[in-house]
């Protein structure tokens, strides 16, 4: 052996690693059609996991998204000498409180619909008495069809009925397990929050080099502040929509407008389907509540004009373009975390996307994604090419 370390007779054994190409190593020897499997595998597992554990990450998500859109105020509080721990407590109390109070204030019209329910059968029966003939014809041939398969049935044998929950044990469960699962995400908020910039000195101490360093916190800092951004912008723009809806709806004559003003504005963070949601609901409502066709009609029209107006006017002109998703990746991720996680998921489907987003935007692996998930068309070779002489964008 020489005193490079390499073996006189075998010159290949001991050469430096360092001579050796570097596909002989690594994720660049896998072959492209592996590579894709594998990809597929982890996209199959991944959302196996999300699917059936559920219940535990759907509230860790719900908090993180929670945290980082109130962490801006607290930094703001403790930029006048509010201790973040005092502000944490306050905040995460005074959002308690406002779930509670909106839960409180529409139970009272909700229960009343309830209760109306069995009457409201009558009253669509009476207004739709033009297609009464058909309706009884239907119902009597179903009518004659379940005689005739009693008849042939063998007296001996015994029929078993399996008797499902009903609506109130249903509803409970649903409103015990929601309250949990709030309860949860809460907590998280809070310990987020009083937690201050833990989260960024531990980056800082974990990943090796500075470069690391500087990648992670320009990632969180974007991640945070386009969700802040997004998230408080969105909910005041909801409220005021809300506070609209109900007010027209009081003008109209419409029954409970507090409630459908509530109901819109949490509808209106379901992108697209929450608009269709509410005018469908209202209009069925005004159908059966008003004496004409032609007043019932007008609150699903008012509802669509207002929900047009913040939908193409109001946000965009507010929140602006930077944040805009393409519409395919928008409804394929909606429909996706809607399988995963319910209306929950539906919730807050649009924020981890724009999470995802930023993370395309600044890590070269997942830069496809983000191009796919993002709304303004790719850039050119020459865009691509040209210097950034933007310094804020290079910070």
């Amino acid at each position: 052996m020489g005193q490079d370390g390499i073996d006189p007779e075998d010159p290949d054994r001991g050469a430096p690693a360092a001579d050796m190409p570097p596909e002989a190593g690594g994720t660049a020897a896998l072959d492209p059609a592996l590579r894709v499997s594998l990809h597929v595998c982890a996209l199959v597992l991944g959302s196996a996991a999300l699917y059936f554990g559920k219940e535990f990450f759907l509230p860790i998500a719900l908090g993180i998204l929670g945290a980082l859109t109130l962490i801006p105020i607290v930094r703001w509080l403790d930029r006048r000498g509010i201790p973040t721990a005092l502000s944490a407590i306050a905040i995460v109390l005074a959002l308690g409180v406002a779930l509670g109070a909106g839960a409180w204030l529409a139970s009272g019209p909700v229960a009343d619909w309830i209760t109306r329910a069995p009457t409201l059968g009558h009253v669509i029966e009476r207004k739709l008495a033009s297609l009464r003939g058909s309706v009884d014809s239907l119902a009597e041939a179903s009518k004659t069809v379940e005689d005739l398969s009693r008849s042939a049935k063998d007296p001996s044998v015994q029929e078993v009925v399996v008797k499902e929950p009903g609506f109130l044990s249903s509803a409970t469960t649903t409103l015990w397990t929601a309250t949990t699962r709030l309860g949860i995400a809460l907590f998280l908020v809070l310990f987020l929050l009083a937690s201050g910039d833990m989260v960024y000195e531990k980056i800082i101490r974990v990943l090796p080099r500075l470069s690391d360093k500087k990648t992670a916190l320009r990632i969180v800092h974007d991640v945070e502040r386009s969700i802040s951004r997004y998230l408080l912008t969105i909910t005041l723009i909801n409220c005021g929509l809300g506070v609209a809806i109900a007010c027209m709806l009081w003008a109209l004559g419409m029954p409970s407008p507090a409630l459908w003003g509530l109901a819109g504005t949490v509808l209106n963070f379901l992108p697209y389907l929450g608009a269709l949601t509410g005018i469908v609901l209202t209009g069925i409502v005004a159908f059966v509540s008003m004496d004409t066709v032609g007043h019932a009609l007008m609150v699903p029209a008012g509802y669509l004009i207002l929900t047009t107006i913040e939908g193409n006017v109001v946000t965009p002109l507010i929140l602006g373009r930077r944040l805009e998703l393409n519409t395919v990746a928008l409804f394929v991720g909606v429909t996706f975390w809607g399988w995963v996680w319910g209306l929950a998921g539906v919730l807050i489907a649009v924020p981890l996307m724009v999470v995802l987003k930023t993370l395309g935007d600044h890590l070269p692996a997942w830069a496809t994604f983000g191009e796919f998930l993002s709304m303004t068309p790719p850039k050119s070779e020459a865009e691509a090419e040209a210097p950034n002489l933007n310094p804020v964008a290079k910070a």
